[in-house]
């Protein structure tokens, strides 16, 4: 019962977190193994409980989607769908003594791209670098690690976005319906997998939802800077835990 408390509370604040500047995932991982389930289960019910709020977000900025690299925007939608349908096939088929193995370097990863979308200065007047099949490829290998994993997903697709041309704001938006299309599909494979806990999926999923109304209106109040900066900070504490307790 202690341990689902937590959760609930870790929830809320990872709803609070991903609504103001991303990094939720970091908190609900650990929270979930907590209440005593392997890292893979805990992987996949986080992607299950945190998906109704990516949801509400992704709806919100659909106004300002768009294509990038010469795919149009539905092109995107496709490959994004198929990435996370093979991603998430293959963290199923991933046996779970091995996925122990990988979850530290995929954290470690995770907190490696969020603390570089995070801090590291990007030039806005940098003209296109992705192509056509330069996008239609990196936005594929994006989603198949959406559908395995998906830590530091917002800020790998910013950066293919902007190098394919996006504005940032175009490129926030889109990658936030796609992040949630790759997600979708991945969820409609999980749903049917014995991984999920239910009841802590319930408990983290109701958690996020409160935490992302809190966060929504918390917006214009909070530093994100610092919110980012406890993102990642958290990211090297589980790394170092998950390297320290490796199987």
């Amino acid at each position: 019962m202690t341990a689902l408390i937590i959760l609930f509370v870790v929830a809320t604040w990872a709803g609070i977190q991903n609504a103001l500047a991303g990094g939720g995932t970091f908190l609900t991982l650990p929270a979930l193994m907590l209440t005593g389930m392997t890292a893979l289960a805990a992987n996949i019910t986080s992607t299950v409980a945190l998906f109704p709020g990516q949801l509400a977000s992704s709806w919100s900025g659909r106004a300002h989607v768009a294509g990038a690299g010469g795919l149009g925007f539905k092109t995107l939608v496709a490959i994004s769908l198929v990435g996370g349908i093979l991603g998430a096939v293959l963290l199923l088929v991933t046996p779970s003594s091995i996925f122990e193995h990988m979850v530290p370097w995929l954290v470690l990863f995770a907190t490696a791209v969020f603390a570089y979308g995070s801090f590291v200065p990007r030039k806005s007047d940098h003209p296109p670098v992705l192509g056509k099949a330069g996008a239609m490829l990196v936005q594929f290998l994006i989603s198949i690690y959406g559908g395995y994993f998906g830590g530091g997903i917002g800020f790998l697709m910013l950066a293919a976005l902007t190098a394919a041309g996006h504005a940032i704001r175009n490129a926030a938006a889109t990658k936030n319906v796609l992040a949630g299309v790759m997600n979708a599909s991945a969820v409609a494979i999980f749903v049917f997998s014995p991984q999920v806990h239910w009841l802590q999926a319930a408990i983290a999923c109701v958690g996020a939802a409160i935490g992302g109304v809190i966060g929504g209106h918390m917006v214009r109040r909070v530093n994100q800077t610092v919110l980012r900066a406890a993102a990642v900070l958290i990211g090297m504490a589980l790394t170092i835990g998950l390297f320290i307790h490796a199987p």
